[in-house]
């Protein structure tokens, strides 16, 4: 105990906390001993359980949303019913809630993530890669959200065409690639924001059969790419457009 220079009692008080007689403790107050903080971490189930109903009512959602939300706060809860392991000698007994094993879901979706991870780095090839990402405009996301699959297809099937016709002309290369594309729906700041990252290979197989590595060490230029894939897209909504394959927005 030291006394303050403006009168009173103060109390240093650190690794000899839990010394303290325990008079001393009663007569400033303080507890016996130090309790330990948990540190609470919230998760994606708690955060829905407290916060989607009323999120919900606010706002129009579609069906697979709802379906993953529901998924996720019921994942090994009593809700999605369970089973008890029980020692024959009757030692111990638990019950474990089954799981809702949606992709969505943080609990359920990390073991096949991580195998489809592993799946898709066996199919790489032994060679140089460049990461080429194309995006979706602003002005077709109304569009998108109301057609995702048949626009999704879309994006994949121009994205490939752009690539392939660009690198099979001899100015840049004259091959075929090899390509792994991954559909992202959001950006970084969790906005809605459609768009396609391309593994693309430094090379590919020649006219003749044979491996041909890529004449640029970019690639591709960056305005020559942009142009054909803007004007596939353009040509391929309108195409769609015009036979009634896409349901316009209201």
């Amino acid at each position: 105990l030291h006394h303050c220079p403006l009168g009173g009692v103060r109390c240093i008080i650190r690794s000899t906390w839990t010394r303290l007689p325990g008079p001393l403790h009663a007569a400033l107050g303080l507890p016996a001993t130090r309790e330990k903080r948990k540190k609470v971490v919230p998760t994606l189930q708690g955060i829905l359980q407290a916060h989607f109903a009323a999120f919900q009512s606010k706002h129009k959602l579609p069906k697979r949303i709802r379906d993953a939300a529901g998924a996720i706060m019921s994942c090994r809860t009593a809700a999605m019913g369970g089973h008890v392991e029980r020692c024959p000698e009757g030692h111990a007994e638990r019950v474990w809630y089954n799981s809702c094993k949606h992709r969505s879901c943080p609990k359920c979706g990390h073991l096949p993530t991580e195998r489809w991870i592993e799946k898709q780095k066996a199919r790489l090839l032994a060679c140089g890669h460049h990461h080429v990402i194309f995006t979706v405009p602003p002005e077709l996301h109304a569009l998108w959200r109301y057609n995702r699959e048949r626009m999704m297809d879309v994006l994949f099937h121009c994205v490939r065409d752009t690539l392939f016709v660009l690198l099979g002309d001899e100015r840049y290369g004259g091959l075929v690639p090899g390509l792994l594309c991954s559909y992202h729906s959001w950006g970084r700041d969790q906005g809605y924001h459609p768009h396609l990252h391309c593994r693309v290979t430094a090379g590919g197989r020649g006219k003749a059969g044979a491996w041909v590595p890529a004449k640029k060490a970019n690639l591709l230029p960056y305005l020559v790419v942009r142009d054909l894939y803007r004007g596939k897209m353009i040509a391929a909504v309108r195409g769609a457009l015009h036979s009634g394959e896409l349901v316009l927005p209201p």
